[in-house]
């Protein structure tokens, strides 16, 4: 099918893409990472009492207001933005971090609930009806008034953690995602409702071709035209939650910007969603070619936990997919802006001369990134259909054949 072979020819262009930046970039990044702060000793709380514990930025800036020339990391940096946090975090001005407070709700011993502006980007301990509690690389942990974060011999954090139900930044950004679908298929249904069977106009003449694109192209063909209509509404769901959260995704202004789909947990959780679904719609004949295959009974032994490992695989190969492409295409955005710190630190000029190509390849990237935001959930509602349409396949008889 010519919607294969396209398919198959930007999947290879996106690949090579990837591999050619990553290859690009690792020698750079290495060689900016090499001349790190050795000054900072490492803080090993876990053999320092209660009494003499110092808070862990106090002890690994002894001199906060010191001269001093922080290296460029751009790994560090990259991480900070494609990850989570409690905050959303805007720009640095004069040395200081200018971001957006989001609520911090934990549960230890009681629900505690307070603003994530209480911790001033880690450097607070923050007091809840007698209990401590402080940031620590995106994490809260619960601490003694000092605010001590304990770190055990293989660099793992001791400290207890409370249940975290923040509404942290990917959580916000997720539920601006909600309110917007919201509003456009509201807008779209009220549309349908006052224009009856006139011709599409405005938003619904914008909606409308997606959604008979997903019908006719992607769920009927894959599902078949009988189970068509019962996992439509589930499938054009999946395609829009994750069209419209790629295209927030790449809008770098807040309350946008955030890595949503390129967060594990949230695919994982859609992956669970697919799982769910298929496993529960298989028919008859589905469990049957799982567990009683077409072969000889001497190769059960060998087919069966095949079958089964691919029941599983399916959804974890859709989480890890969406996962690793949105996830990348942030990363080398972020990589050609780091390009412009790295030389600049080196000198002015180089700088200045970076910034030229770093911005043209980040408007390419930032174009292709339009498509992969497409593709991915294209992709993503394509595979679950194809799996639905396995579980929910009814038995060719032999005699259909002749």
């Amino acid at each position: 099918m010519p919607e294969n072979k396209g398919l198959s020819i930007l999947s290879k262009l996106q690949l090579f893409v990837l591999i050619f930046v990553f290859t690009l970039f690792s020698p750079v990044f290495s060689f900016a990472n090499e001349p790190v702060n050795h000054q900072t000793p490492e803080i090993k709380n876990a053999d320092i009492s209660t009494s003499d514990s110092l808070d862990a930025e106090e002890y690994a800036h002894p001199d906060a207001h010191a001269e001093s020339h922080e290296v460029f990391n751009p790994g560090k940096m990259i991480l900070q933005h494609v990850k989570d946090a409690h905050d959303w975090h805007i720009l640095d001005y004069n040395g200081h971090a200018v971001s957006i407070p989001l609520p911090v709700i934990i549960y230890d011993n009681g629900v505690h609930m307070f603003m994530s502006s209480a911790f001033k980007h880690g450097h607070a301990t923050v007091e809840s009806k007698g209990n401590f509690y402080k940031l620590h690389e995106g994490h809260i942990y619960k601490t003694d008034a000092s605010g001590a974060i304990l770190i055990g011999d293989k660099e793992v954090v001791t400290n207890e953690q409370p249940m975290d139900f923040s509404i942290t930044k990917n959580v916000f950004a997720m539920l601006i995602g909600a309110v917007i679908i919201l509003l456009v298929f509201l807008t779209v249904a009220k549309s349908y409702k006052n224009r009856g069977n006139s011709a599409p106009k405005g938003l619904q003449s914008l909606i409308e071709p997606l959604i008979l694109f997903i019908k006719d192209e992607v769920v009927v063909p894959s599902v078949g035209a009988k189970h068509a209509s019962k996992f439509l509404p589930m499938l054009l769901t999946i395609f829009f939650f994750i069209f419209i959260n790629n295209l927030l995704g790449l809008i770098p202004i807040a309350p946008f910007g955030a890595n949503l789909t390129g967060n594990i947990a949230v695919t994982m959780i859609l992956a669970v969603f697919v799982f769910i679904v298929v496993n529960f719609s298989g028919n008859k004949y589905y469990w049957k070619h799982i567990f009683m295959p077409d072969v000889p009974i001497a190769l059960w032994i060998l087919l069966i936990p095949i079958e089964l490992f691919g029941v599983i695989l399916k959804p974890f190969v859709l989480m890890l997919r969406l996962f690793a492409n949105i996830t990348a295409g942030h990363i080398i955005m972020l990589g050609f802006f780091s390009l412009i710190f790295i030389f600049g630190e080196r000198n002015m000029y180089a700088g200045y001369g970076t910034s030229v190509l770093s911005v043209a390849f980040t408007l390419f990237m930032s174009v292709l990134e339009l498509l992969v935001a497409f593709l991915q959930a294209y992709v993503f509602t394509l595979l679950t259909s194809l799996y639905i349409g396995a579980a929910v396949e009814e038995h060719h008889h032999a005699e259909d054949h002749h």
